[in-house]
């Protein structure tokens, strides 16, 4: 940082010593919120049979976590702040342990419900105060790049281990696991936070809590995620699903009418205004809605089509771990202080965008080698160059007040992306399945003959799925390439970056320089 920024926020510019051994924890704590998402949808079918839990109210498992985690996240953001960043993030690893430990103890489908309910309202606290430790922390470009490459790979890359993980303890011990596993990872994590984390001094914002600011985002977010899943269940014209977004939209927007005019907002709109920033949040969700389907496709393409086990299908998605490792770690981070970061983020949507376009060509005898592998591998690597620079831009810049406000848009993005990529994608597959069986079931005299085409049906609404995927990747490389404007790190700041900069006494971007 320069001299005049270190004094306009009041933080000490020297390194903390144990900054590296903190991103160990750090990085540990994302993986585990991360492999909670996926690692739970390979145990459903084993809990629901367990619990007795019909199939209308199953999707709760995966919906009452959804809700509070995108609901609450802003809110956590601003307690991290408000509450001091280590505190906040050790906090929520206790209270995740506690709810997973409720989770693999679960004898009803009540406890199950509010025990995951229980996990996305201490995940909200917990992942907005990961990535806001990592901003405050690593101030120096080349640390920084190294610091938000190993984030960028799990934050990216942890869906997929949760699958591998996900089917090891559901086939070879039983589906409680998939929620005790979480208890030793939040353990040594909050363990070796408390030790080793050491908050630099002057990074609170200690402004009293803007309460109409957490109840209209709360209940706006609530109601935008919930519409979309209930759009996958019941259809996007349901009179509920269509009052949620309707109601979603008047919240919004009256959260933003409400930020404009508080003295100490929830979320100030000078994190959001800025042109960098803004096109980063929407870049990111943009790609989280291609990625979150194109997951649940797979998943079900190889389970359901090709007949893999739970263990094999997690095995089958290690190429792309690999290569979101290799482009966050070796390309992303090696980069981005060499080139700006949407020379980064823009051709990395595009190569992922390709790796999708291979998966276009799915079909019921596909080969692995010759589709499947070299789609993971370039979606992969693409996925992770572009959410590298993409994690680490969205919290440069920000004062140190309004770190954890900044962090939380990166999981509200990438949380209302999820829901919205899991539902719309949904639809278009399941609209395209019902529309080829209709059109080529007459002709199927046979049984195995129409199983084989209901098979066709499945992967011809995949494909139709993912060429969508592939067009939504394309729009958020222009969105990148068009709106993230700022110079490498280090490098010559860019002027005219956005709006409410110089009024708000905002850091210039970028604020490090190495």
């Amino acid at each position: 940082m320069s001299q005049s920024a270190v004094k306009a926020s009041g933080v000490s510019d020297a390194p903390d010593a144990g900054r590296w051994k903190a991103l160990v924890f750090i990085a540990l704590a994302q993986l585990m919120v991360v492999l909670d998402a996926t690692i739970v949808n390979i145990a459903l079918p084993s809990a629901q049979q367990d619990l007795g839990i019909s199939d209308g109210n199953r999707q709760w498992v995966v919906t009452a976590y959804a809700l509070a985690f995108g609901g609450l996240l802003l809110f956590g953001g601003r307690i991290a702040d408000l509450w001091g960043r280590k505190r906040t993030f050790v906090t929520g690893l206790v209270g995740f342990a506690v709810a997973s430990a409720l989770g693999g103890a679960a004898t009803n489908e009540a406890m199950m419900f509010g025990s995951r309910a229980l996990q996305g309202v201490f995940g909200a606290l917990l992942a907005p105060a990961a990535l806001s430790l990592l901003a405050v922390m690593f101030t120096d470009a080349k640390e920084r790049a190294k610091a938000f490459g190993i984030y960028g790979a799990i934050a990216g890359g942890g869906g997929a281990v949760g699958l591998i993980l996900g089917g090891f303890l559901t086939e070879y011990l039983n589906w409680r696991w998939t929620f005790f596993v979480n208890i030793p990872f939040a353990v040594i994590a909050a363990a070796g936070a408390y030790l080793v984390i050491r908050e630099p001094k002057g990074s609170r914002n200690r402004s009293p809590l803007d309460i109409p600011g957490v109840v209209l985002s709360t209940l706006g977010l609530v109601a935008l995620v919930y519409g979309f899943t209930r759009a996958e269940s019941n259809g996007w014209s349901d009179a509920t699903t269509v009052g949620m977004f309707v109601g979603a939209a008047v919240l919004l927007l009256s959260f933003v009418f409400v930020e404009a005019r508080v003295k100490a907002p929830l979320l100030p709109l000078r994190v959001i205004t800025e042109r960098n920033r803004g096109g980063i949040y929407l870049s990111l969700g943009l790609a989280v809605i291609a990625m979150f389907g194109l997951f649940l496709f797979l998943t079900y393409y190889l389970q359901v089509v090709k007949g893999y086990t739970p263990v094999k299908t997690g095995f089958a998605f290690l190429p792309m771990i690999a290569g979101m490792i290799t482009g966050s770690t070796q390309i992303g981070a090696r980069l981005m202080t060499r080139v700006a970061p949407r020379l980064l983020m823009g051709p990395g949507f595009l190569v992922a965008a390709a790796g999708m376009l291979f998966l276009t060509r799915l079909e019921i005898n596909t080969s692995y080698a010759g589709v499947l592998l070299p789609g993971m591998l370039l979606l992969g690597l693409g996925m992770g160059t572009a959410f590298m620079p993409a994690m680490s831009m969205a919290t440069m810049g920000v004062e140190p007040r309004d770190a954890g406000v900044a962090s939380a848009m990166v999981n509200t993005s990438q949380q209302v992306g999820g829901a919205i990529g899991t539902a719309l994608l949904n639809t278009i597959a399941a609209s395209a399945t019902t529309s080829y069986i209709a059109d080529h079931m007459g002709g199927a005299s046979s049984r195995s003959q129409q199983q084989l085409v209901q098979l066709q049906g499945q992967v011809q609404g995949y494909t139709s799925a993912i060429w969508f995927a592939v067009g939504i990747l394309v729009v958020a490389a222009a969105i990148a390439l068009t709106f993230v404007n700022a110079g490498r790190p280090g490098g010559p700041a860019v002027s005219g970056s956005g709006a409410g900069d110089a009024a708000e006494d905002e850091l210039p971007i970028p604020v490090v320089a190495h």
